[in-house]
């Protein structure tokens, strides 16, 4: 038997930090995203000889354990894998395993695309399919959340797990206790296939750790700053004028609300932008973009564009032309986290 799942990974249009305590705790938070075909896979292979393997095939590594309830959680490459393993051993089965665990995402880490957290989507939703846990879409993103955010105590929002097991455009809120709703929105067709063409996706060739801006964003909520918080409150706002365009069809105004937004986000922590980031952004609005933004927390990874019309391939040229990095083809998706037994 061998058990798969992917989970996609996502882009944040609008409202990106404000999913991240104690802002959303104190002020609640609203975010506007959509999945893209880009994915998290992992597949669970039951082996029954006493061990399990973890294997990352992009990263290009493997280690190797004796079945236990309990794995060392070390500061290591898999601490992800062995944290979904303690919780789901510890919440569920109650006795060690014994299995092969591979895994692959179609982009690198730190690239700003929700990489980890939808890693772990797509490995708790293996685990699910594998041992039949009783986990709805709601408890599997929770999980995901609560290996990474509680056990593994790594800084970061909701966001991501949630919009991996859901897939799709989403508009989600933030609320105090860890409090998530995820509100589906419908989009005519033709309004996603006229944003993907006209979003172009750009990978810098960066990756950075979102873990320390991040920590600085909290900082300045815990320490009152007004500056970040009134910049945080716009970019909620952002989101909820972001979905009306979105709904309505007003692509350019999307485009003009990425620019906007955009200014608000680098004021809520340093590290978000620097002087290549700026360059970047710069040359895609002199080449005609209406807006844009970077994918993510900041300071590295993946940005992305606004371009109407045919402008996208003059903002192809000249990104390429003056800083080399890639543009990743991609469409938005419909479906979040699938699993299948073979």
């Amino acid at each position: 038997m061998i058990v798969r799942s992917k989970a996609p990974l996502r882009i944040g249009l609008a409202g990106g930090g404000t999913d991240v305590s104690p802002y959303s705790d104190i002020y609640g938070g609203a975010i506007l995203n959509a999945t893209v075909s880009m994915y998290a896979y992992a597949t669970i292979e039951p082996t029954g000889d006493g061990s399990i393997v973890f294997q990352s095939l992009d990263r290009k590594l493997e280690v190797a354990y004796d079945s236990a309830l309990e794995l060392p959680i070390d500061g290591g490459p898999f601490d992800l894998y062995k944290g979904i393993y303690n919780r789901i051993v510890k919440d569920y089965v109650k006795k060690p395993l014994s299995f092969r665990l591979s895994t692959y995402v179609d982009a690198p880490p730190g690239s700003g695309m929700g990489t980890s957290s939808t890693l772990v989507t797509a490995i708790v939703g293996a685990y699910t399919e594998w041992l039949k846990l009783p986990l709805g879409e709601y408890d599997i993103a929770w999980l995901a959340f609560m290996v990474e955010r509680v056990d593994l105590n790594m800084a970061g929002g909701k966001q991501d797990q949630y919009a991996a097991t859901f897939g799709g455009v989403n508009f989600m809120e933030f609320f105090a206790d860890n409090k998530v709703i995820v509100n589906p929105l419908r989009i005519p067709t033709n309004y996603l296939n006229e944003l993907a063409y006209n979003i172009v996706l750009y990978y810098t060739e960066t990756s950075r750790s979102s873990a320390a801006i991040i920590e600085k964003q909290q900082i300045n909520v815990r320490s009152k700053n007004e500056q970040s918080i009134e910049s945080m409150h716009k970019l909620k706002e952002g989101a909820v004028k972001m979905k009306e365009a979105l709904l309505k069809g007003d692509l350019d105004g999307i485009g003009r609300l990425l620019d906007e937004s955009w200014r608000f986000k680098k004021q809520i922590a340093t590290g978000i932008s620097n002087p290549s980031i700026d360059a970047i952004y710069d040359t895609a609005m002199d080449a005609g973009a209406l807006g844009g933004k970077i994918s993510g927390a900041g300071g590295g990874g993946f940005m992305f564009f606004y371009c109407p019309r045919d402008t996208r391939h003059r903002v192809i040229d000249a990104l390429s032309n003056d800083f080399g990095g890639q543009v990743k083809r991609y469409q938005f998706t419909k479906n979040g986290l699938a699993s299948w037994t073979i």
